[in-house]
């Protein structure tokens, strides 16, 4: 059966790296149709819309979504796409990989961040001259729907969870989100704890061996799961998906680079191993194994773009990793 792949680059050194990552899923998955559209800096500048409609639409039809990244018209990209897939769950794999010279080479940790409100939800206002406010927003139904994700899929994988809140602080929203999850591990025989984000923070820095799926409110999986890249060698290396009840969308952390956007130097590691994620999504989890094998063996043994030490283009990992496939 034929499976629809909404290809959306956007900026940056998205451009270059998206590309990269279709052409490893065309080694794999003949069958796939393939349908690019744009989002971003580049269309709002042409069009005033960084997110046409067109676009939106593509993803919310498509079976998968592959994106790049988006510069300045991030919120007004990403947020409405996850929303077009009803991403529920950001999922943010962390490992540590050979050949990468990773600050904690035992890192190897999953990151199952609540995607749909937090501060997040946008309900920001100015309520007199130099005075705003935000609200955050924890429903029961949402923190109980990211915390099933994160026990089944650690019960799948025969890990452990760790719960991260400032429920100490948050105490009614917060509060809300660390019951709600507790009262899901109770349906599973899933070692579990909890940890305090902040505390977490400086444990994942210590010791990240320790943890293996750590569930977690919007704002702390954010910037948890980016911590932690810095433990592995950084952004370059994590892919995520945006997960729904029917479609999901795949990205790399890394943003649009700009410093070296254009120079073919970008490392396409993070987006290939996004399209492992969208491979295994769609049930293809032989196509996914193979893909993340020869991203690992390019890894290990070369040729390796600047920001893992080497002097490769974008085109020469790419062509590794192709060959190895």
């Amino acid at each position: 059966m034929t499976e629809k792949i909404a290809v959306i680059p956007g900026d940056g050194i998205g451009q270059e790296v998206t590309p990269a990552a279709r052409e490893v899923l065309e080694a794999v998955a003949p069958d796939f149709e393939f349908e690019e559209a744009d989002a971003g800096d580049e269309v709002a500048a042409e069009t005033g819309d960084p997110l046409p409609d067109a676009t939106r639409e593509l993803a919310a039809s498509a079976d998968a979504t592959l994106f790049g990244a988006a510069g300045e018209t991030a919120a007004d990209v990403i947020l409405p796409l996850r929303s077009a897939v009803g991403s529920f769950a950001n999922v943010r794999p962390v490992r540590a990989y050979p050949g990468t010279d990773a600050p904690h080479p035992e890192t190897d940790l999953v990151f199952v961040r609540e995607n749909t409100e937090g501060v997040y939800a946008g309900h920001e206002t100015e309520v007199a001259p130099g005075v705003t406010t935000l609200t955050r927003v924890v429903t029961e139904a949402a923190s109980e729907e990211i915390a099933r994700y994160g026990f089944e899929y650690a019960a799948e994988r025969d890990r452990s969870v760790t719960i991260a809140h400032k429920a100490n602080v948050m105490r009614e929203t917060d509060g809300l989100f660390l019951a709600t999850a507790e009262a899901v591990a109770e349906e599973f025989d899933v070692p579990a704890d909890d940890a305090l984000m902040d505390a977490l923070a400086m444990h994942l820095v210590q010791r990240p061996e320790d943890f293996d799926v750590v569930v977690c409110p919007n704002l702390a999986g954010d910037v948890l799961s980016d911590l932690a890249a810095g433990l592995v060698g950084g952004l370059g290396l994590l892919p995520s998906a945006n997960v729904g009840r029917e479609r999901a969308l795949f990205e790399p952390v890394h943003g649009t680079a700009p410093d070296i956007a254009g120079e073919g130097v970008a490392n396409p590691t993070a987006a290939m191993l996004s399209a492992a994620l969208l491979l295994e999504y769609l049930g293809h989890d032989d196509e996914g194994r193979r893909v993340r094998s020869a991203v690992e063996a390019t890894l290990e043994s070369g040729p390796r773009t600047p920001d893992l030490g080497g002097d490769a283009t974008t085109r020469d990992v790419t062509d590794a990793v192709l060959e190895r496939l």
